[in-house]
Protein backbone atom coordinates (compact mmCIF):
# COMPACT_ATOMS: atom_id res chain seq x y z
CA UNK A 1 0.00 0.00 0.00
CA UNK A 2 1.22 3.39 -1.27
CA UNK A 3 0.46 6.27 1.23
CA UNK A 4 0.66 9.87 -0.16
CA UNK A 5 3.14 12.48 1.72
CA UNK A 6 0.46 14.63 1.24
CA UNK A 7 -1.75 13.06 3.56
CA UNK A 8 0.80 12.66 6.89
CA UNK A 9 0.15 15.58 8.98
CA UNK A 10 3.40 17.72 9.43
CA UNK A 11 3.91 20.34 12.07
CA UNK A 12 4.49 23.37 10.59
CA UNK A 13 5.74 26.77 11.57
CA UNK A 14 2.36 28.70 12.14
CA UNK A 15 2.04 31.81 8.71
CA UNK A 16 2.34 35.51 10.07
CA UNK A 17 -1.50 36.14 10.61
CA UNK A 18 -2.47 39.63 11.96
CA UNK A 19 -4.81 38.88 14.65
CA UNK A 20 -7.75 40.69 15.88
CA UNK A 21 -9.35 40.94 19.43
CA UNK A 22 -10.58 38.37 20.47
CA UNK A 23 -14.49 38.07 21.21
CA UNK A 24 -15.42 34.33 21.72
CA UNK A 25 -13.48 31.57 23.94
CA UNK A 26 -14.57 28.00 23.18
CA UNK A 27 -13.40 25.01 25.25
CA UNK A 28 -15.61 21.61 23.82
CA UNK A 29 -14.43 19.54 26.79
CA UNK A 30 -16.31 21.56 29.45
CA UNK A 31 -18.81 23.59 27.44
CA UNK A 32 -17.91 26.39 27.82
CA UNK A 33 -18.90 29.37 24.86
CA UNK A 34 -18.20 32.55 26.33
CA UNK A 35 -18.12 36.16 25.51
CA UNK A 36 -14.99 37.57 25.93
CA UNK A 37 -14.31 41.01 26.92
CA UNK A 38 -11.15 43.27 26.82
CA UNK A 39 -9.66 44.03 30.25
CA UNK A 40 -6.50 46.26 32.11
CA UNK A 41 -5.28 46.60 35.48
CA UNK A 42 -7.16 46.66 38.68
CA UNK A 43 -6.32 50.08 41.21
CA UNK A 44 -3.66 47.55 43.15
CA UNK A 45 -2.32 46.60 39.40
CA UNK A 46 -3.95 43.69 39.43
CA UNK A 47 -5.76 42.10 35.75
CA UNK A 48 -8.89 42.86 35.79
CA UNK A 49 -11.83 40.65 35.71
CA UNK A 50 -14.96 42.31 35.58
CA UNK A 51 -17.71 41.07 37.79
CA UNK A 52 -19.89 38.99 35.31
CA UNK A 53 -19.44 35.19 36.07
CA UNK A 54 -20.19 34.17 32.30
CA UNK A 55 -18.04 36.31 30.76
CA UNK A 56 -14.71 35.68 30.54
CA UNK A 57 -11.89 38.25 30.35
CA UNK A 58 -8.67 39.08 28.16
CA UNK A 59 -5.87 40.75 29.22
CA UNK A 60 -5.52 43.84 26.41
CA UNK A 61 -1.85 45.07 27.30
CA UNK A 62 -0.30 41.55 26.28
CA UNK A 63 -0.83 39.84 22.98
CA UNK A 64 -3.68 39.30 21.21
CA UNK A 65 -4.52 34.45 21.15
CA UNK A 66 -1.91 33.75 18.30
CA UNK A 67 0.15 36.23 18.37
CA UNK A 68 4.12 35.59 19.30
CA UNK A 69 4.18 35.77 23.16
CA UNK A 70 1.62 34.64 25.94
CA UNK A 71 -1.66 35.96 25.85
CA UNK A 72 -3.83 35.54 29.10
CA UNK A 73 -7.86 34.82 29.56
CA UNK A 74 -9.25 34.82 33.06
CA UNK A 75 -12.98 33.95 34.33
CA UNK A 76 -14.58 33.43 37.77
CA UNK A 77 -15.02 30.38 39.62
CA UNK A 78 -17.80 29.25 41.89
CA UNK A 79 -21.48 30.28 42.54
CA UNK A 80 -23.66 33.83 42.56
CA UNK A 81 -27.58 33.48 42.88
CA UNK A 82 -26.86 29.83 42.28
CA UNK A 83 -25.52 29.86 38.66
CA UNK A 84 -21.91 28.41 38.06
CA UNK A 85 -18.84 30.49 37.15
CA UNK A 86 -17.65 29.94 33.31
CA UNK A 87 -14.76 28.33 35.01
CA UNK A 88 -16.07 26.11 37.47
CA UNK A 89 -14.80 22.75 35.22
CA UNK A 90 -11.28 24.43 34.06
CA UNK A 91 -9.31 22.03 36.23
CA UNK A 92 -11.03 18.85 34.77
CA UNK A 93 -9.22 19.85 31.18
CA UNK A 94 -5.80 17.90 30.71
CA UNK A 95 -2.60 18.00 28.36
CA UNK A 96 -3.99 17.29 24.77
CA UNK A 97 -7.76 19.04 25.09
CA UNK A 98 -8.45 21.80 22.50
CA UNK A 99 -9.33 25.44 23.07
CA UNK A 100 -10.68 27.90 20.35
CA UNK A 101 -10.85 31.80 20.56
CA UNK A 102 -12.79 33.43 17.69
CA UNK A 103 -11.68 37.31 16.79
CA UNK A 104 -13.54 39.90 15.70
CA UNK A 105 -12.95 39.15 12.10
CA UNK A 106 -14.63 35.69 13.30
CA UNK A 107 -10.92 34.13 12.81
CA UNK A 108 -10.72 30.94 14.84
CA UNK A 109 -7.55 30.17 16.80
CA UNK A 110 -6.68 26.91 18.31
CA UNK A 111 -4.83 25.63 20.91
CA UNK A 112 -3.60 22.68 22.89
CA UNK A 113 -3.52 22.21 26.46
CA UNK A 114 0.14 21.68 27.64
CA UNK A 115 -0.04 21.95 31.11
CA UNK A 116 -2.30 22.59 34.42
CA UNK A 117 -0.50 24.14 37.26
CA UNK A 118 -2.08 24.76 40.87
CA UNK A 119 -0.85 27.82 42.94
CA UNK A 120 -1.78 29.08 46.34
CA UNK A 121 -3.26 32.54 46.96
CA UNK A 122 0.79 34.02 47.91
CA UNK A 123 2.82 32.49 45.14
CA UNK A 124 3.64 34.58 42.42
CA UNK A 125 2.21 33.19 39.48
CA UNK A 126 3.00 36.17 37.23
CA UNK A 127 4.65 33.66 34.80
CA UNK A 128 0.59 33.49 33.39
CA UNK A 129 2.15 36.43 31.20
CA UNK A 130 5.82 34.77 30.26
CA UNK A 131 6.90 33.58 27.64
CA UNK A 132 10.91 32.21 26.98
CA UNK A 133 10.11 30.22 23.55
CA UNK A 134 9.03 33.14 21.12
CA UNK A 135 6.03 31.10 20.38
CA UNK A 136 1.97 31.97 20.51
CA UNK A 137 0.54 30.68 24.10
CA UNK A 138 -2.70 30.77 25.55
CA UNK A 139 -3.07 30.81 29.57
CA UNK A 140 -6.23 30.55 31.05
CA UNK A 141 -6.68 31.66 34.48
CA UNK A 142 -9.12 31.43 37.33
CA UNK A 143 -9.55 30.91 41.11
CA UNK A 144 -10.10 27.34 42.67
CA UNK A 145 -9.60 25.72 46.35
CA UNK A 146 -11.84 27.04 49.25
CA UNK A 147 -13.20 30.22 49.51
CA UNK A 148 -11.00 32.68 52.28
CA UNK A 149 -13.36 34.46 54.20
CA UNK A 150 -10.61 36.54 55.58
CA UNK A 151 -9.49 37.90 52.29
CA UNK A 152 -12.65 37.51 50.26
CA UNK A 153 -10.65 35.58 47.39
CA UNK A 154 -10.13 31.45 46.77
CA UNK A 155 -6.96 29.41 48.46
CA UNK A 156 -5.68 29.19 45.08
CA UNK A 157 -4.85 29.92 41.81
CA UNK A 158 -5.32 27.30 38.94
CA UNK A 159 -3.30 28.12 35.41
CA UNK A 160 -4.16 26.42 32.20
CA UNK A 161 -1.07 26.73 30.18
CA UNK A 162 -1.56 26.10 26.05
CA UNK A 163 0.33 26.25 22.90
CA UNK A 164 -0.99 27.48 19.51
CA UNK A 165 -1.82 24.74 17.20
CA UNK A 166 0.28 23.96 14.28
CA UNK A 167 -0.47 20.64 12.68
CA UNK A 168 -1.88 21.16 9.18
CA UNK A 169 -2.12 18.24 6.25
CA UNK A 170 -0.09 19.09 3.35
CA UNK A 171 3.67 18.84 2.42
Amino acid sequence: MIVSNNLIPKKIAAPETIYSPPVRLEIPKISVSAPVVPVGLTSDNAMDIGQDITKTAWYKFGPKPGEKGSAVIAGHYGWLNEQGAIFNNLHTLQPGDGITVYDEKGQAVNFVVREIRKYDLNSDASDVFKDTDQKAHLNLITCGGLWDYFHQTYSDRLIVFTDLETWIHGN
